[in-house]
């Protein structure tokens, strides 16, 4: 029988072993670092119908980038990578914007809602046109997706003509910019497109379908998976959420910038698909985790500004912090640097404690690839 300092000691060695654990850790301590500086940054106060603070704008400013991310994971757990979905935003808003302000009522809703139509088509086509290269082509994800990260950049500008095109619209404005049950709407919509995700995901067999492509496509293939249309679906799903915050930041600042909208937002959903705990490599994959890394990266920005560190180096430690939550992540450091209490677990944990099992004669069906949820 263990005692009760026993369990608390192995209650606290699985949560620590959690994979939501650290990220979940430094996102807390992100928030509590604002606190010496902004004393009210846990207060939400309600004016006029609306709910704000420091909390609701980390959550609004982060919405785009929890909407790539989203899409980016599952590209990620195939294998593969997406450049592009910086392009797209720029894109997306460029074409929505354009029509929208050709038209003589911009607050006419049927225009809206073709406009934003035509914006998210131009979006799955990009999607298209990237699964199309990786599945079909057998073109490297990082350079198929490189085409579009350097040409679409340019195609905003030239559907722009170079400008920042500013409109007026107020029904425009509700997705990016617009409150509803005293929350800003785009909140609703990124539960929206998470809930659904997780959904078709984690319900479904579509999930360990994506998780068996990254794990292996060629065997995914053999056993009767079509994992190029996995490859393309997940290439045009990225690509839509991607539209969908091109949508949410040209509505709330009112215009399309084909030249900065987006810029370098794939890199930030890298790092919070990887702070999230999903291999670059392919596989197992955590959409909440990446929310939750979505809104390190966020809150990490509103830190820098909020601590006053000088704009010349917040790269810099953006780079740092980034770095200090891949360290803890990763089990062998943990256990070089705070001892095995917070290192690998024995048996068939990650981080090679399986070397220490004794050898053994791995069989054919021993060596076939196994699916896991997380």
């Amino acid at each position: 029988m263990s005692t009760p300092s026993a369990a608390t000691t192995s209650r606290w060695r699985a949560l620590t072993h959690h994979h939501l654990f650290w990220p979940v850790a430094v996102l807390v301590a992100l928030l509590l670092v604002n606190v010496p500086f902004t004393p009210d940054f846990f207060s939400i106060k309600m004016t006029d119908g609306h709910l704000y603070g420091s909390l609701v704008s980390i959550v609004l400013f982060g919405s785009p980038l929890i909407l790539v991310a989203v899409g980016m994971t599952l590209v990620i757990a195939t294998g593969g990578i997406d450049l592009s979905v910086g392009a797209v935003v720029a894109i997306t808003g460029a074409l929505t914007c354009s029509y929208i302000s050709d038209q003589a009522d911009q607050n006419a809703l049927s225009g809206v809602f073709l406009a934003m139509g035509i914006g998210l088509v131009a979006a799955v086509v990009c999607g298209l046109w990237n699964g199309f290269l990786v599945a079909r082509m057998g073109i490297q994800p990082i350079i198929a997706t490189l085409i579009i990260m350097v040409a679409g950049r340019g195609v905003a500008q030239l559907i722009t003509d170079g400008q920042i095109i500013t409109i007026n619209s107020e029904p425009y404005k509700l997705i990016g910019g617009g409150y509803w049950l005293t929350l800003p709407f785009s909140i609703f919509v990124v539960a929206v497109v998470v809930a659904v995700t997780v959904a078709l995901t984690r319900r479904t067999a579509l999930g360990l379908l994506v998780e068996s492509v990254g794990g292996n496509a060629e065997a995914s293939r053999l056993v009767g998976i079509r994992s190029r249309r996995i490859k393309i679906m997940v290439y045009v799903f990225c690509a839509l959420c991607a539209g969908i915050a091109g949508l949410m930041i040209s509505s709330n600042t009112s215009a399309a910038d084909g030249n900065n909208a987006g810029l370098w937002i794939e890199l930030d959903a890298i790092l919070a698909v990887v702070i999230g705990g999903t291999s670059l490599l392919g596989g197992r994959f955590s959409i909440g985790g990446t929310v939750i890394g979505a809104l390190v990266i966020q809150t990490l920005t509103t830190t820098i500004y909020t601590i006053g560190v000088p704009t010349q180096t917040n790269l810099v430690f953006k780079a740092v912090v980034v770095i200090i939550v891949c360290l803890l992540q990763s089990p062998k450091f943990r256990a070089k640097v705070f001892g095995a209490k917070f290192g690998p677990k024995s048996g068939a944990a990650s981080g090679g404690s399986a070397a220490t099992e004794p050898a053994k004669t791995v069989t054919t069906a021993e060596a076939a690839p196994k699916m896991e949820v997380s």
